[in-house]
């Protein structure tokens, strides 16, 4: 009898985006979200636990910690850059590495990229799944998701939910796929 037969080399860890996104666009107010959604938070949690996490700098502070069971990578230009619980990383090369690496060592299929919109701005070419949280409401903010195209990405799935205990308003989890990876 032979041995079975292994790959010699993991398959690549999929780039995911986990946002909320107010209807108007809106993902941020003064550093915060303009809306509380318990049931997303919830979601968040679920969708990241165990993955490496790539942030900016200031979607970091404003979280305020390193979000425990996931390997926190901050990309920052700010070379100084230092928090417990955290791995700063100078450029998107540099982060992408880090993540790639922990991914493989973790055995994560994803690495999940939180923000904020410079993040998503300068990574959205690079991603291949978009986890969308439609927030059904029209908050003032002054940080706003990029547009993507709808020639480029397909949506996959959609639930919609009525806003349930702790939360302030109804929302939709929404999936994109990358239209050449459907």
């Amino acid at each position: 009898m032979s041995e079975p037969a292994f790959s010699a080399a993991p398959a690549e860890p999929e780039l995911v985006f986990l946002v909320a996104v107010a209807d108007n666009g809106v993902i941020g107010a003064g550093n915060t979200m303009p809306w509380h959604l318990r049931s997303d938070l919830q979601r968040f949690k679920r969708m990241t636990m165990g993955k490496p996490v790539v942030m900016g700098r200031k979607t970091f502070q404003s979280i305020g910690r390193p979000l425990p069971g996931r390997t926190n990578i901050v990309l920052t230009r700010d070379v100084a850059f230092r928090a417990p619980g955290v791995v700063a990383a100078t450029s998107p090369v540099l982060a992408l590495e880090l993540a790639r690496a922990d991914a493989l060592r973790r055995f994560a299929a994803e690495i999940v990229v939180i923000g904020g919109a410079e993040i998503f701005a300068q990574w959205m070419d690079r991603a291949s799944r978009l986890e969308i949280t439609e927030v059904h409401a029209w908050p003032a903010g002054d940080t706003f998701f990029p547009p993507f195209s709808a020639a480029e990405w397909r949506q996959s799935a959609r639930e919609r939910h009525a806003a349930g205990t702790g939360d302030s308003a109804n929302f939709s989890y929404v999936t994109y796929r990358r239209a050449s990876a459907a």
